[in-house]
């Protein structure tokens, strides 16, 4: 390429210090001669034409990049040869173009003998003998791997549009003070204003008031290298005055010399995240609110069933005392003249009394163990159940059961409310199977869904399932108390303490065959 400037540079000169004349020979037809040579070493050729546009020299440098033969060509006009693909329409504003005083300058294209379609461009300038036309002179080179090139550019430009285009973020660039010189078509989507109108403008200028300093400071200190790449939110205040969100992300353009030449960055509109943010910040304020009345409410509901409590205790208590005292004070009384009849009636008015009474202790338990606080710790549930066991032993030495209780079962929990649990349910197996010889009690452990899942069995009287639903509901008993003695308090107070701990509780059984009580702890 530089010999083809070089070449094309000394052809001017000779032209026009009139050192070359055709059809006059001169000093210059010496350089001419030595041009010639020097072209014909090059890939490009040289040629003339006369004032009606013939040809009246063609290189030899054609010849080998089209395959004719040039001397052929003398005396046609460029529009008298065949290249590819060239029109009428072509050839008559070509020729509209040539003037006596205007430089040529065409493209043109010819299949070479290999098939391959090649392009040539033609530069051409007038020349005069005096002050009369003579002609055009002029040189011509290959240019098809250029046209390749300037298409491939072109069309990556394309491309390169095309993508920016179809982003739906805004992208941007500006000088270093901050004056947008850059954006594409997702600003107009966006803001509302025309790209062309927008261009020139600083940033700043289309940002809700109260965001400008920030991204002016900012700006500021990325265009001084102070800070690398940023991101923020920002209010876009659009051509219609709505208010819309927006996230940029923002780097330097580095420039020569260590310098930065601008910014550039993206635009996102993030207005339907913010409406969602705002929207769960006001849901999770009123839920927070109804939170508080909640506890407030359930507060006063302890408060509330506290003072039933200590009413159930005090007040309840002392008629149930008095009916007592008075039932031993007549059978004091009377002695010796109470008959039989009269003296199971005082007994069974004694035995109500003193079943209320443990009625109203189990529930004020009951309440006790709803309300209380958790004081969570490492618990270790198999040790627990051997102190419940050696406890129900000294009740009853003289009983023959078998106990069987896996070691080292430790849960996250409550240890007050741990052992109530445990206590409760060994208790029921240690009663319902009273009338087993040997008794047999299991505390044992399982894996289920990746979860441990505790279980208590006995082989004692068990219960029909059709009836377990009623398990767990105070007061509920699925025996008489003329087999079983109880209150219906004991299960429903686990199934408490099991939920406080966010776990679950269920049984089975068999009639006559024993029953599993299984439950599981939460985190």
């Amino acid at each position: 390429m530089l010999a083809v400037v070089v070449l094309a540079g000394l052809l001017w000169y000779l032209l026009r210090s009139g050192r070359i004349t055709p059809g006059r020979r001169t000093a210059g037809d010496e350089d001419l001669n030595r041009l010639n040579d020097l072209l014909s070493m090059t890939s490009d050729w040289r040629w003339a034409t006369d004032t009606t546009h013939r040809y009246t020299h063609i290189g030899e440098g054609f010849r080998d990049l089209t395959g004719l033969d040039p001397s052929s060509l003398i005396g046609q006009r460029p529009w008298d040869i065949p290249w590819d693909g060239l029109g009428e329409a072509f050839w008559a504003s070509y020729k509209r173009r040539l003037g006596r005083r205007d430089v040529v300058s065409v493209v043109l294209a010819r299949h070479d003998a290999n098939g391959q379609l090649r392009q040539f461009e033609l530069l051409g300038k007038p020349y005069y003998d005096g002050p009369a036309f003579s002609g055009y002179h002029g040189i011509g080179r290959d240019v098809t791997e250029r046209m390749k090139t300037e298409r491939a550019l072109i069309e990556s430009q394309q491309r390169y549009h095309e993508v920016v285009e179809s982003v739906k973020e805004v992208i941007f660039q500006t000088d270093n003070e901050g004056t947008l010189t850059f954006l594409n078509g997702a600003w107009r989507r966006i803001s509302g204003y025309r790209v062309e109108k927008s261009l020139g403008r600083p940033l700043g200028e289309f940002l809700h008031p109260d965001d400008r300093p920030t991204i002016e400071t900012d700006f500021k200190r990325v265009t001084a290298g102070v800070l690398g790449e940023f991101s923020c939110q920002l209010r876009l205040r659009t051509r219609k005055g709505e208010i819309r969100w927006i996230e940029a992300a923002v780097r330097p353009m580095p420039g020569s010399n260590g310098h930065h030449r601008g910014l550039a960055g993206t635009l996102d509109d993030i207005s339907a995240r913010k409406v969602a943010e705002l929207t769960l910040r006001n849901v999770n304020q009123e839920l927070e609110a109804r939170v508080r009345l909640r506890t407030a409410e359930l507060e006063a509901s302890n408060r509330e069933l506290e003072a039933f409590s200590y009413s159930v205790s005090h007040d309840l208590r002392a008629p149930l005392r008095a009916i007592d005292g008075f039932t031993r004070i007549l059978e004091e009384d009377l002695g010796d003249r109470l008959d039989t009849a009269l003296a199971e009636h005082l007994d069974r008015i004694r035995r109500a009394t003193q079943r209320m009474a443990h009625l109203i202790d189990a529930l004020i338990e009951l309440a006790r163990l709803t309300r209380q606080p958790l004081h969570k710790e490492q618990v270790d549930l198999s040790e627990l159940a051997l102190q419940i066991v050696d406890e129900l032993r000294s009740e009853e030495p003289d009983r023959d059961v078998e106990i069987e209780i896996t070691r080292d079962i430790v849960v996250n929990a409550d240890r007050v409310l741990a052992r109530v649990l445990l206590e409760n349910l060994l208790r029921n197996a240690w009663k319902f199977s009273s009338e087993r010889t040997p008794a047999r009690i299991q505390f044992a452990v399982d894996l289920k869904n990746d979860r441990r899942v505790f279980c208590i069995q006995d082989n004692g009287a068990g219960f029909d399932m059709a009836f377990a639903s009623n398990l767990f509901r105070p007061f509920s008993r699925l025996h008489s108390n003329a087999e079983f003695s109880g209150t219906g308090i004991g299960l429903a107070t686990v199934q408490r303490i099991i939920q406080r701990h966010g776990g679950t509780i269920w049984a089975e059984a068999e009639a006559g065959q024993g029953a599993r009580f299984c439950f599981t702890f939460g985190t």
